[in-house]
């Protein structure tokens, strides 16, 4: 007979006996493989219970275990009052079983089947792509681990050189410092001899003419000598001149260690890390299926933009379109404001590590640090204005920044009031993200990947803490209408949570920029900015509404 067209070669079974011939039927009850000509000798044995069956329809008979006590009879059912053990219609009749429950065999079977069923989809669908995953991280763990410490090494150098130019600096001041002393000490003592050469030749030129009035025979000069030795006994002041000595300080070895740097010991730690199986997406171990509305905040502004927690978790910042920022307690009482120094509403507005709040003033192309009622300018920009703001875990602030005229966007790390890093281009030195930089949120993952909603493009834009490209998410299928990314934040699970402006609900991504769920419950009205404080609990701002909600998410 032809094949099916739709077979492929592993589905071409050999026959079991003869292991030579093709075959397209099976006996069901023994689980081989027959061709025609092994039929007849297989069903010969002597034996009543063969079925001869299509391949394709194989494994359809079940086979029942044999009773121990009864040899002749099929096992169809279990006793459920003597531990579930396999028993024949015999032994149900029998005294030993009297009054016993018993369930049919076949029911545990379509049960059982059924279970092993879902665990062959969930270790396909969900383990074994988690273990692909973390291999596929572990091996690119591995294959950057010598760029990581050749970078840390390059750093080691770099502070070396730094400091050998420091000391050549500080050797080369004291070489010009001992040339200047030598010149004056120069000056000090050949002045000093020309004094000495005069005083010498005035005693040459008394010394001859005494010698001229000592071999005279005349009386009157010799009468009118005048002794000068009491002059010249009083010799000119004598000049001690001391050379500069240098005194080397003898060094300390482990104070110098110190102000060179600090190496940070290698740490390893096993984190307990279970895959939860009753999601949809093995990554979303422990988000909720129904996230819940805690507590919703009352703020005032009618057009709320901006929402950030303090490091005191009772408390949030908020901002709108107007030029006062509101801290308030989570009873909603209104604890703290401060107005910006432009008049302007904030661009955006974070918490540093220190619990002082700072806001970008797009008017006054500033970021400023407000601390103890008193505002301090702490980044000023030429020819930008600053966007969006993110504290990172190693205390440097992140600035989004887009140009006077709006054509240009880029991300720039501060340290302090130092930029040290600039993100804009790709590797082919096409622009990152789009021109226009108002509304761009940016976060960043625990990972140190730096996250930015742009949607202006309609994507979420990551890049690694070098600033290379990690991969852009553009929406799910699922979505009605087109992805509107703002506000954006992550947790402590390295989930990375956006508002969907546009579709009014929240996408949960996982680093890997994998989609794992969405926060649509909740009653999200215009939801424009979010984040989550250091327990994971969540808080969504809406725009025309002037609220903020309190949403728990993880379990």
């Amino acid at each position: 007979s032809s094949m099916d067209p739709h077979s492929s070669p592993q589905d071409v079974h050999q026959c079991d006996l003869c292991e030579t011939a093709t075959v397209y039927s099976c006996c069901d009850f023994c689980h081989v493989n027959l061709c025609k000509p092994c039929m007849g000798k297989h069903i010969s044995d002597g034996c009543d219970q063969h079925k001869i069956v299509q391949l394709q329809d194989q494994r359809s008979t079940l086979i029942y275990p044999k009773c121990k006590t009864h040899p002749q009879n099929n096992c169809e059912f279990q006793c459920k009052d003597c531990n579930n053990i396999f028993v024949c219609s015999s032994c149900m009749a029998s005294k030993q079983h009297k009054g016993h429950n018993f369930v049919e065999v076949t029911e545990v079977y379509k049960t059982k089947k059924s279970d092993i069923k879902k665990d062959i989809e969930k270790i396909e669908k969900q383990i074994f792509p988690t273990y692909e995953e973390i291999e596929r991280v572990m091996k690119n763990q591995l294959a950057n681990l010598d760029g990581g410490y050749e970078k840390l090494t390059t750093e080691m150098s770099k502070q070396g050189e730094q400091w050998h130019r420091e000391i050549e600096s500080i050797i080369n001041k004291m070489k010009t410092e001992i040339s200047k002393m030598k010149v004056k000490h120069k000056d000090i003592l050949r002045k000093h001899l020309d004094e000495i050469k005069l005083i010498h030749s005035c005693i040459k030129e008394t010394l001859q003419a005494i010698r001229k009035i000592e071999i005279s025979t005349e009386v009157a000069p010799t009468i009118e000598y005048n002794s000068e030795i009491r002059d010249f006994r009083k010799l000119s002041p004598k000049i001690q001149v001391s050379l500069p000595t240098f005194i080397p300080k003898p060094i300390d070895h482990e104070k110098l260690n110190s102000l060179f740097g600090k190496l940070t010991p290698l740490s390893a730690a096993v984190e307990e890390n279970v895959l939860s199986l009753n999601k949809t997406n093995a990554s979303s171990g422990y988000l909720l299926d129904e996230p819940e509305l805690v507590v919703t905040i009352e703020t005032g502004y009618e057009c709320l933009r901006s929402v950030t927690t303090c490091l005191n978790e009772d408390r949030i910042w908020t901002s709108g379109e107007t030029n006062d920022i509101k801290c308030f307690n989570l009873q909603g009482s209104l604890i703290q404001l401060i107005h910006t120094k432009s008049g302007k509403f904030p661009n955006d507005l974070a918490v540093d590590s220190d619990g002082d709040l700072l806001y970008s003033d797009w008017k006054a192309r500033s970021v400023y640090k407000a601390k103890n009622e008193e505002e301090t300018e702490l980044v000023k920009l030429q020819g930008w204005k600053p966007g969006k703001l993110c504290v990172t875990s190693t205390g440097d602030l992140l600035v989004t920044m887009f140009s006077n005229d709006e054509t240009q966007f880029k991300v720039a790390r501060y340290s302090g009031s130092t930029e040290k890093q600039t993100i804009q281009f790709d590797d082919e030195g096409k622009p990152l993200y789009s021109g226009n930089g108002n509304i761009k949120y940016i976060t960043e993952n625990r990972n140190h990947d730096i996250c930015v909603s742009d949607c202006i493009a309609e994507a979420v834009v990551v890049v690694n803490q070098d600033g290379k490209l990690r991969w852009r998410y553009t929406g799910h299928p699922s979505m009605k209408e087109t992805f509107d990314p703002r506000g954006i934040t992550t947790d402590s699970k390295c989930h990375i949570l956006t508002i969907d402006n546009e579709n009014q609900f929240i996408h949960i991504l996982d680093q890997n920029g994998q989609f794992l769920q969405y926060i649509d419950n909740c009653d999200l009205e215009d939801p424009f900015d979010l984040c989550v404080d250091n327990n994971d609990n969540l808080f969504v701002c809406e725009y025309l509404k002037g609220k903020v909600k309190k949403i728990k998410y993880l379990s």
